[in-house]
C-alpha cells in the first residue's frame, strides 16, 4: 500500500519531525483499528456455546426511587426481551467477601448507565452482583444508575459458574454475553475477564471503559491512577 501523509490539523509551526512521527502514529492507529475489527469478527464467529442452567435472580422495582420492595424472582431466560436479542451481563464486584462496591467496577457502570439507552436498542443489558439487593440498590441510587437493570445473584452459582467468583467468594469483574434458543434455552456466548494472562492483571476489559482510552490520549497516559468511589 502506498501511504500519503495526512495532516490532522491546519496549525502552523508543526515541525517536520512532528509531522513524520504523527504520520507513523496514524498508520499504527489504522492497523490497530483493523486488528480490533478482525478480533471482533472472530468473537462474532465463535461456535455455539454451552447450554446453561436457568439461574434465578432477585430484582426490585424498576424505579430505584420506589424503594426496594416488592422483590421478585426472575430467571436468566426471562432477562431476554426477544428471542433474537443477545443479553449482556456485567458482573459487579460487590458481595460475599467484597463488602464494599469495587471502585473500578463502579467506574465501568457509571459509563454503562450513560449509554444503556443506546445499547438496549440492540441488546438486553443487566448488572449482577452477589450483594444483597438493598445494598446493591442503595449503591445504584448513590451513583444515579437509573438506566441499569440490577440483579442480586448471591443465592445462586451464577457468578461462580461464569468465572467471576472463586471458591472462597472473592469477586472479579466480568462481562458475559448470552443468547436464547428458539425453545427458550439459554446459551453462554462469550465472557471476558480483566486477567487475560499471568502478566495482564487488570487490562482485559479496558476497552469497555472510555476513561482509560481518554487518558491514553494524553502525554502522561493513565499512569498508576486508580478510580475511587468519591473524590475530595
Amino acid at each position: 500500500m502506498v501511504w500519503r501523509q495526512t495532516r490532522q490539523t491546519r496549525l502552523a509551526g508543526e515541525t517536520a519531525e512532528y509531522l513524520d512521527a504523527r504520520e507513523e502514529l496514524r498508520r499504527a492507529e489504522i492497523e490497530l483499528m483493523r486488528h480490533r475489527e478482525e478480533v471482533a469478527a472472530r468473537r462474532r464467529a465463535l461456535p455455539q456455546g454451552p447450554l446453561l442452567d436457568d439461574y434465578v435472580f432477585l430484582e426490585g422495582p424498576a424505579d430505584l426511587d420506589a424503594g426496594d420492595a416488592p422483590v421478585e424472582e426472575v430467571r436468566l431466560s426471562e432477562l431476554f426481551s426477544a428471542s433474537d436479542r443477545p443479553l449482556i451481563v456485567y458482573h459487579l464486584m460487590f458481595g460475599r467477601l467484597q463488602t464494599e462496591p469495587c471502585p473500578m467496577c463502579t467506574l465501568w457502570l457509571d459509563g454503562f448507565n450513560g449509554v444503556a439507552h443506546h445499547v438496549t436498542r440492540n441488546a438486553d443489558l443487566a448488572v449482577a452482583a452477589a450483594a444483597e439487593l438493598p445494598a446493591l440498590r442503595q449503591h445504584a441510587r448513590d451513583r444515579g444508575w437509573h438506566r441499569l437493570r440490577l440483579l442480586s445473584c448471591g443465592d445462586s452459582t451464577f457468578k461462580y459458574d461464569l468465572g467471576s467468583e472463586d471458591d472462597e467468594g472473592w469477586q472479579d469483574p466480568t462481562i458475559s454475553v448470552f443468547t436464547r434458543d428458539g425453545d427458550g434455552a439459554v446459551r453462554h456466548r462469550y465472557s471476558v475477564h480483566p486477567r487475560l494472562a499471568e502478566d495482564i492483571d487488570e487490562r482485559g476489559i479496558d476497552l469497555y471503559a472510555p476513561v482509560w482510552q481518554i487518558l491514553d490520549l494524553t502525554p502522561q497516559g493513565r499512569g498508576d491512577w486508580y478510580p475511587s468511589l468519591a473524590y475530595h
